[in-house]
This record gives C-alpha cells, sequence and structure tokens, in this order.
C-alpha cells in the first residue's frame, strides 16, 4: 500500500493578479507620495531661500530649457494620442512613444522642481499659486493614468478609440484634459510672470 501523494494547495484563481494589482497600487503611492515632497521642498525652498540673482538666472535659464523639453515632448505625445483617436495610427504607436518619452517628461519635471526653488516664486501671488498646483496635479496625474495605459497596451493593436469600455474611455479623455488644461496654464503664467518681472526690472 502506497503512502498517498503529498499534495501543494493551489493559489486560487486570480491571486496573483490580485497581489500584483496591489504591488502597483502600493508603488503608484509611494511615488505619489515622493513627487509631492519633492514639489513641497522645492516650493519651500524657493520662498524661504535668497539663492541671490547669480543663481536666480542660472535657475530661470534651466527653468525655461526643462519646460521646453517636457511640455514639447507632451505634445508630441497627445498629438499622437489623437491622431489614434481619428484612426490615423494604430494605438501602440500612441503608446510606445509614450513609454519612450517618459524618461524626458518626467527628467523635465525633475528639473523643473529643481530650478523652481533658484527663481523665488512669489507664494502670496495666486496666480503663482496656481501655477505651483498646476505642476503638482500634473505630476500626480502622469501616474495615475498608469494603470489605464497598461490596460491599453494589453489590448490589440487594432483597436480603436470607440472600442474601448465606457470606463477606460473616460479615464483617458479626463486625464488628457487635465494634462493639456495644466500644462498651458503653466506655461502660460510663466511666460505672464516672467514678462512682468522684465517689465518691473525685478
Amino acid at each position: 500500500m502506497t503512502a498517498p501523494a503529498l499534495t501543494t494547495a493551489e493559489p486560487a484563481p486570480g491571486t496573483d493578479r490580485q497581489v500584483a494589482g496591489k504591488t502597483k497600487k502600493t508603488r503608484l503611492f509611494l511615488l505619489g507620495v515622493l513627487c509631492t515632497a519633492g514639489w513641497l521642498a522645492s516650493v519651500l525652498i524657493g520662498h524661504n531661500v535668497d539663492c541671490g540673482p547669480e543663481l536666480h538666472r542660472v535657475g530661470l535659464a534651466v527653468h525655461i530649457l526643462a519646460l521646453v523639453l517636457s511640455f514639447g515632448t507632451i505634445l508630441a505625445v497627445d498629438w499622437l494620442g489623437l491622431l489614434w483617436l481619428l484612426g490615423k495610427v494604430h494605438m501602440h504607436e500612441s503608446g510606445k512613444l509614450e513609454a519612450a518619452a517618459k524618461p524626458l517628461i518626467w527628467g523635465g519635471l525633475v528639473l523643473l522642481l529643481a530650478s523652481g526653488a533658484l527663481i523665488d516664486p512669489d507664494l502670496a501671488n495666486p496666480v503663482t499659486a496656481i501655477k505651483l498646483g498646476c505642476v503638482l496635479v500634473l505630476m500626480l496625474n502622469g501616474l495615475s493614468i498608469a494603470p489605464a495605459m497598461h490596460q491599453l497596451m494589453a489590448l490589440p493593436a487594432e483597436t480603436r478609440f470607440g472600442g474601448l469600455g465606457r470606463r477606460l474611455r473616460a479615464r483617458l479623455m479626463i486625464a488628457l484634459t487635465i494634462s493639456q488644461a495644466c500644462w498651458w496654464t503653466a506655461v502660460l503664467i510663466g511666460l505672464i510672470n516672467s514678462t512682468l518681472r522684465r517689465w518691473s526690472g525685478t
């Protein structure tokens, strides 16, 4: 008589997927905390530390370059996304560009925060506060859209926007609207503030 074979409990279906989902959510949460902490540090340093005119000029130059880098890349990614919405390109082409452009976008945002600490933001000015708020919203929006992009890239390349689920379509459109609204608001406020400073000689 042979001994009964030892059996190991098989994980319930979907368990691995649930664990992976929780891990991703935790990682996104921690990245969100890191982004918020970096933004807050930049604002506080810029408001409380006088870096002097030389560092201010350097910071302003880097700030403009970082803005061109990140905003220009975002425009290219969103343009290709618009072409996908219109059925001009395959979905994965937009996703591949977004993945390739991610280091440029986030690198530009990091430079924006670092240089922003050197240009003495006027927190008493509500318009400047709106610009700073837009930068924070941009970073958090970029993190929050990651799960939806993973869902999108898992679909066949021939998938059209109209073929997506209603919830996914809404999530993508909300993220795109927030991205464009915050970028254009931050850019325009930055240009206005810079022009006013030149006119006032400060």
